[in-house]
């Protein structure tokens, strides 16, 4: 979703459960459920000083530990009088992306999380991404602006907004599913 206001745009995007089986699978919770703490914990790093490359690492190693990918085709953004600008925020580890945070700065964090592969691919209306192996994906955003001493988040949830968290099943959390083989965090332990 996004907003023009003043001459200024605003965007936000976050995945909703449709549904009750959609509450009644522990995978789809699981992905929605670390794209929305991928989200989270990026923006606590953002603050005066922050090397727009930064994000990326706790993304993708938060991302990681819950048997997920980042998908990397799409990054956070600059977003001011122009929708997207610079700076680019990857969201993965190990990106070459240059700048650091300043007050006064706004930008985007948007990570795409997948069930499977980070790989994507377009459809022919140019528009529609999906996962090259069909998994599913969640993604959160929000429009930040740095301040002199932190962050304010500008699409910030209001307490009566709809949607929200959803605890993650314990089974998602004990099992899931790598490369269609089974696995408990203690084989993946093992295979490390």
């Amino acid at each position: 979703m996004t907003l023009y206001h003043g001459g200024f745009h605003g965007d936000l995007n976050e995945t909703y459960y449709v549904g009750p089986k959609a509450l009644a699978d522990a995978a789809s919770i699981r992905v929605v459920e670390t794209a929305r703490e991928c989200l989270d914990q990026a923006i606590q790093l953002v603050k005066p000083g922050m090397l727009f490359r930064e994000p990326g690492t706790v993304i993708e190693k938060h991302a990681k530990s819950r048997d997920c990918s980042v998908i990397k085709t799409y990054c956070g953004h600059g977003i001011n009088q122009l929708f997207h600008c610079a700076p680019n925020v990857p969201h993965y580890a190990k990106n070459k992306a240059v700048g650091t945070a300043k007050p006064g700065m706004c930008f985007t964090i948007e990570p795409m999380i997948s069930l499977g592969t980070h790989r994507d691919k377009t459809w022919p209306d140019d528009w529609t991404s999906v996962t090259q192996d069909g998994s599913r994906t969640a993604q959160f955003e929000h429009t930040l602006l740095v301040t002199e001493d932190g962050v304010e988040v500008l699409t910030a949830r209001r307490e009566d907004s709809p949607g929200g968290p959803v605890p993650i099943p314990q089974e998602a959390a004990e099992e899931t599913s790598v490369n269609g083989l089974t696995s408990s965090p203690e084989t993946r332990k093992d295979a490390s």
